[in-house]
């Protein structure tokens, strides 16, 4: 069961893509990814990444996230994104985006949209083949004090150049690693 877990949407259940390809985020890893950022969603500008079910970009705008855009390149993910907002009653401060990742940040980044918090769910095969972090320092889309948080396996090495970890928390067999800018 997927439910929101904190702020004014708490205890809502959100649907499920039905979809093996589509992992939800379970409970215990979302509450501490929240516990983590606790300070920083207030008043932010929060993307989510690789959305799924637009759990995490939910769980920010009941936490008081001031705007969520929430990125998929699965229609069936994005359906269901927009139901969770419904039944969420969730009347504005969103934008369901139904994109491949890349085209979408430039297309946020021609419309001088910026980032204090962005959230990266990709599918685990994806990280072997590219690194979505590139296109988010290219196109200039994180503030300066912005977070970049990507979810993956643990066994998943991950490195970049373009930005500097903060923290990376392992929780069972996944990663939350915390990027900023290295300035």
């Amino acid at each position: 069961m997927i439910r929101v877990i904190g702020g004014k949407y708490k205890g809502k259940r959100l649907k499920r893509v039905p979809s093996r390809d589509v992992r939800p985020m379970p409970n215990k890893l979302k509450e501490s990814l929240f516990n983590i950022i606790q300070h920083e969603v207030a008043d932010s500008i929060f993307l989510d990444g690789f959305a799924g079910t637009g759990s995490i970009g939910i769980e920010a705008l009941s936490r008081g996230a001031k705007k969520v855009y929430f990125i998929d390149n699965y229609f069936p993910s994005i359906k269901i994104i927009k139901a969770n907002l419904v039944k969420c009653q969730v009347e504005n401060n969103f934008d369901v985006i139904h994109s491949e990742f890349n085209l979408a940040i430039i297309r946020l980044a021609q419309k001088e949209i910026r980032f204090n918090l962005i959230f990266l769910d990709p599918p685990y095969r994806l990280l072997d083949q590219r690194n979505p972090l590139k296109v988010i320092y290219k196109r200039k889309i994180l503030e300066d004090k912005g977070i970049v948080i990507l979810r993956h396996h643990a066994k998943t090495k991950f490195a970049t150049k373009y930005f500097q970890v903060e923290r990376k928390a392992l929780i069972g067999d996944d990663v939350l690693a915390f990027f900023s800018l290295a300035l």
